[in-house]
């Protein structure tokens, strides 16, 4: 486990990695075939770097070395699985989602940044449990929903974990939405405060589908053409 502070290699995505959640990676970048490499130097059990979302309009390769306004300040602990070495250098890597961390400086000295970290506690809140089940009915309707707007057949749903926290970065992971919406649900107090936001979430979304679908096919090129 992470100690409560602790010094990570990082690796900025454009987009969010939650707690539990699987993360496979195709590394070709020079600077992060290094990061792999000096991970393959630890033992098993230490091999861990952070997640941390670029913020938007970033680029990883144009990534400025001095720039933490580049990041967002809460990212996530990623526990390496396997490592799968190419001919060329290059590698995939397989990764899970252990632990949120806040950033809280960057070392910009070595081939890839380093972050120095503080692990973030992950309280459940006091109605988690009440809002899982509001939830896991609201996702379900999402799904459904979801699956009818892309034109798709009926489909088997997966069972939702019990654990209200799980469910709750499962959800997150699940949803689709822009960047700003998955890093506020990353950076959630507790799990009360995660599934009271993914509930008004997946309620808005589900009426926005619901529009959709309800549109005929000329109508939703029309608003396709207008300009933001």
């Amino acid at each position: 486990m992470v100690s409560v502070t602790d010094r990570l290699p990082l690796f900025p995505l454009n987009s969010v990695l939650y707690p539990g959640l699987v993360l496979p990676l195709n590394i070709f970048e020079e600077r992060y075939r290094r990061l792999v490499r000096d991970l393959l130097a630890r033992p098993e059990g230490e091999r861990r770097f952070g997640v941390i979302a670029l913020r938007s309009g970033r680029e990883v390769g144009d990534l400025p070395v001095d720039a933490v306004d580049a990041l967002f300040p809460v990212g996530c602990i990623a526990e390496v699985a396997s490592i799968r070495p190419h001919a060329d250098g290059r590698f995939d890597v397989v990764a899970t989602g252990a632990k949120r961390f806040r950033l809280l400086a960057v070392d910009d000295s070595g081939p890839y940044l380093v972050g120095e970290v503080e692990a973030m506690a992950e309280p459940r809140g006091d109605d988690a449990e009440v809002l899982a089940l509001a939830v896991s009915r609201a996702f379900a309707d999402y799904q459904h929903k979801l699956v009818g707007a892309q034109g798709r057949g009926p489909v088997e749903l997966p069972e939702l974990p019990d654990d209200a926290v799980v469910l709750s970065y499962l959800v997150a992971a699940a949803m689709v939405l822009d960047l700003k919406d998955k890093q506020g649900l990353l950076v959630a107090d507790d799990g009360t405060v995660r599934l009271r936001a993914e509930l008004s979430l997946l309620r808005r979304e589900s009426a926005l589908l619901e529009h959709i679908r309800a549109l005929p096919a000329v109508e939703l090129l029309r608003q396709g053409a207008e300009p933001n």
